[in-house]
C-alpha cells in the first residue's frame, strides 16, 4: 500500500499515516489516526490526515465505513479484491469478508428492477468475542 499513484507524491506525512493504517485491525477515525501519530512522535496536522486519507480512499486503498454518530473511520484494505466486513460495535475489530449470497441477492434484485448493478455495500454488525466476554463479566 505504499507506493504512491500518478499524481501523489510519497511524502513523509503520507508514509505516516499509511504506516498507521497498516498497524490498525479495526476502523478507526482521523482523529484516532492522527493521536496516533503524534503518540509516535510524528509531525502531521489533522488536516494532513484527513486529505491523505480522502486520497487514499479515492485511490480505493482503504476500507470507509460511517459509525452511528455518522464519523467516517478508515482501515487499510487487506485485499484489492470486492469484499464486506463484520464489525464489532464494541471495540471496532474488523474482519474482512466474502459476500457469499449477498452477491447473488444484489444481481437479482437489481435485475427484478430493471437496475443494472454498478456496486453495492453491506457490513454486518455485532460483538466480536472479546467483547461479548467483558458484556458477561459485567453483568
Amino acid at each position: 500500500m505504499d507506493t504512491p499513484r500518478i499524481g501523489q507524491r510519497n511524502t513523509r506525512q503520507r508514509a505516516a499515516v499509511i504506516e498507521v493504517l497498516g498497524k490498525l485491525t479495526a476502523f478507526a477515525s482521523a482523529q484516532d489516526i492522527h493521536a496516533s501519530l503524534i503518540t509516535d512522535g510524528q509531525k502531521v496536522g489533522l488536516t494532513t490526515v484527513y486529505r491523505t486519507l480522502q486520497q487514499l480512499n479515492n485511490q480505493g486503498m482503504v476500507d470507509t465505513l460511517q459509525d452511528d454518530s455518522g464519523e467516517m473511520l478508515y482501515r487499510s484494505c487487506s485485499t484489492e479484491h470486492h469484499h464486506h466486513h463484520l464489525v464489532c460495535t464494541g471495540c471496532r475489530r474488523t474482519v474482512e469478508i466474502d459476500g457469499g449470497p449477498v452477491e447473488s441477492w444484489a444481481a437479482r434484485v437489481s435485475r427484478e428492477h430493471g437496475f443494472v448493478l454498478t456496486g453495492h455495500t453491506a457490513d454486518v454488525f455485532g460483538l466480536c468475542p472479546d467483547c461479548v466476554a467483558r458484556q458477561q463479566h459485567a453483568d
